[in-house]
């Protein structure tokens, strides 16, 4: 997929920002350069521009960085918040 980058949709565009803006995790799966599909929960960090291509920066729950090309994306589907796990006892 080695290909000229397409600009996405300016609404998916602001989608992305307002996942990075609220934290939430996505579902994504992209193509890779190599033609190679892939699907990962991802919490979206930043969004940008290298040389007319847009990429979104994510972080995976093992912590790794992935910089993903934006036309390169598949589909992203917001997930729901993990409910925080509570360390507090409760002491009678």
């Amino acid at each position: 997929m080695g290909s000229e980058y397409e600009s996405i949709d300016c609404s998916t565009y602001s989608e992305y920002e307002l996942a990075i803006i609220w934290r939430q995790r996505l579902r994504l799966r992209w193509r890779d350069e190599d033609d190679l599909d892939h699907l990962e929960i991802v919490r979206p960090m930043d969004l940008e521009t290298l040389r007319g291509e847009e990429f979104l920066i994510a972080q995976t729950a093992s912590k790794e960085r992935l910089r993903v090309r934006l036309d390169h994306i598949l589909q992203a589907i917001t997930l729901p918040e993990e409910a925080p796990e509570n360390h507090s006892e409760r002491h009678q």
